[in-house]
């Protein structure tokens, strides 16, 4: 009879489904791995690889999210349990290609259907409240593509396809703020609510409180959109993402110098600053995808979340994150 396996750790502890974990494991035998498996719950994943010590598996869709136990099997002996947090999807269907964004003042969580470079659809704002309840919000803006909050509540929208930015007014109206922008993607404020964009074709404009455009910075053009967060430090970080497979995060500083904050991503995307001031990026790290954990001196970096095709994220104020893929949103709670 085969020993009982044993987990020593899971790499990441948080995932949304379809995402790669990695098992540490021991006593696992694996002389027939027809009779080895791997349960979340009573969900059995998809194994990518296997060996006596360590596990590669897919986390299938739950029927509950949040924490769940995680088990070994082989020859019939299941291992203690291991816990891990796996994110709800709230939606599908979307086509966001940036951040979602939390409403400070509710809670509510918006994200865009953006489409295809012109197509006009139906519906392109969608608003997500605090019990996961979604609802039609605007048609107004044709490819919209960034999503912020300035410190008074103010949301505003990017277009890719026209290079505007619209201020939502309290009647869901999309009145033009800021015009001509390029192909307008990343939103961010700082704390002078000052607006960062950033325009795909490497330009980063910085826009007053009437709309007003200045030229910040030139980068490197992006092959989709650039992602922009403000830190701790009141720095621009940027994401664009190149053809090339080891791209960087750029940090623009108070008096718009570029300087590189890390080098080393796949494809990095969507950006947020957690609580302890590190930077969390949609993006692929040696070769594995999901969000990415970045020390606030830029000199570690490690995969925090399993995923795939992400392209956004934000951060509630409960801690919670809301996720972006390429047609789904999620809510993950950190909880272990």
């Amino acid at each position: 009879m085969s020993k009982e396996p044993k987990i020593l750790n899971i790499d990441p502890q948080l995932a949304l489904p379809g995402g790669e974990i990695v098992i540490n494991c021991e006593n696992l035998d694996t002389s027939d791995t027809t009779l080895c498996a791997v349960w979340f719950g009573n969900e059995r994943a998809p194994l990518v690889a296997i060996s006596t010590r360590r596990v590669l598996a897919i986390v299938p869709e739950q029927k509950q999210s949040g924490k769940t136990e995680v088990t070994l099997e082989a020859g019939g002996v299941r291992s203690q349990p291991a816990t891990v947090s796996v994110g709800k999807r709230l939606a599908e269907d979307l086509h966001p290609v940036a951040n979602p964004a939390f409403d400070p003042d509710d809670g509510s969580l918006f994200v865009s259907r953006s489409g295809s470079r012109g197509e006009q659809l139906p519906v392109t704002l969608f608003r997500i409240d605090a019990n996961g309840e979604v609802s039609e919000f605007s048609g107004d803006i044709t490819n919209p593509t960034g999503i912020a909050f300035d410190g008074s509540g103010q949301m505003f929208v990017s277009s890719r396809l026209d290079g505007t930015i619209y201020r939502i007014t309290p009647f869901k109206e999309a009145v033009p703020f800021a015009r001509n922008l390029g192909v307008a993607t990343g939103l961010a404020f700082d704390k002078e609510d000052t607006l960062y964009v950033g325009d795909r074709t490497g330009t980063i404009y910085k826009v007053n409180g009437i709309g007003e455009e200045t030229i910040w910075a030139q980068l490197e053009p992006s092959v989709s959109a650039y992602h922009l967060a403000v830190g701790p430090d009141q720095a621009l970080y940027v994401a664009g993402p190149t053809v090339a497979s080891f791209d960087s995060i750029m940090r623009v500083d108070a008096d718009g110098e570029v300087s590189v904050f890390y080098k080393g991503l796949g494809r990095p995307q969507g950006l947020a600053f957690d609580d302890a001031g590190s930077l969390l990026v949609a993006a692929s790290l040696r070769g594995r995808r999901g969000i990415v954990r970045i020390s606030p001196d830029g000199n570690d970096a490690n995969m925090f979340v399993a995923g795939i095709n992400l392209v956004g994220l934000a951060i509630g104020a409960t801690g919670d994150l809301a996720i972006a893929s390429t047609d789904s949103i999620f809510r993950l709670s950190l909880e272990l």
